[in-house]
């Protein structure tokens, strides 16, 4: 009797252990550098492509089950990997979320607090912020953490609490830098953005919203949604 081919069929892409590889090859391209091909992979580096991979596997299970339902059992078939071995990285489920978080997110709020707040005009600063999330959050699998936040957040205050810290307070104090030496340069006309810099990224957080709601039914254009935004800010004709 002919053995059964090692792929069965019907099997979720989803779930499969090649696709949590495949994201956390994505999520830490960003962060890690590419080593040379011809280099033997050391047990240190085993370990963090295990790791990388857990990572990748939670965000798909969390995502798919919700945090409350999601099983760390579920998440080691994901990643291909024992049970056990995720305990050798991460505490609990918490712990797992939390590094989602730093791993996915934190870098990206880097970046706001790298904008020079000098030398260039607003708008142009506020544009180049704008493609880094399109490019880098709503293009990737990290649309999916901001939008798991949006909703297990008020059922586990826990979560929302380490992602304000880590991220949410972080990108209002940079952006909020960014907009006061604006005023003072005189590139805006009030300091309405100054006192609430929420106004300046909230097209963002409608777009993930409207990502999970109706994308399906009708496709956003994300990046001209937020430069019409700026055109309502700054007035048309500016500087992209």
């Amino acid at each position: 009797m002919a053995r059964k081919p090692a792929h069965a069929k019907g099997r979720s892409r989803a779930s499969t252990p090649q696709r949590s590889r495949a994201i956390a090859s994505d999520t830490k391209a960003s962060v890690r550098k590419s080593r040379p091909l011809t280099a033997k992979p050391t047990r240190a580096d085993k370990s963090a492509l295990r790791r990388d991979a857990i990572v990748a596997a939670a965000l798909e299970e969390f995502s798919a089950r919700g945090f409350a339902a999601a099983r760390l059992a579920h998440v080691a078939q994901r990643a291909g990997v024992g049970k056990g071995t995720i305990y050798l990285h991460f505490r609990d489920k918490e712990a797992l979320f939390q590094e989602l978080v730093t791993t996915m997110l934190v870098p990206f709020i880097a970046n706001i607090e790298a904008a020079p707040s000098v030398g260039l005009p607003i708008r142009v600063v506020l544009e180049r912020l704008i493609d880094l999330f399109v490019r880098e959050i709503y293009g990737t699998e990290r649309r999916k953490l901001i939008r798991l936040i949006m909703t297990e957040g008020p059922r586990f205050p826990q979560l929302a609490e380490f992602h304000y810290h880590h991220v949410v307070k972080r990108a209002v104090a940079a952006m909020r830098a960014l907009l006061e030496a604006a005023h003072r340069r005189g590139e805006l006309r009030s300091d309405a953005l100054v006192r609430f810099p929420q106004l300046v990224v909230a097209p963002c957080m409608m777009a993930i919203v409207w990502s999970g709601l109706f994308d399906r039914f009708a496709p956003l254009d994300v990046a001209a949604l937020m430069r019409a935004h700026l055109d309502l800010i700054f007035g048309t004709g500016g500087a992209s």
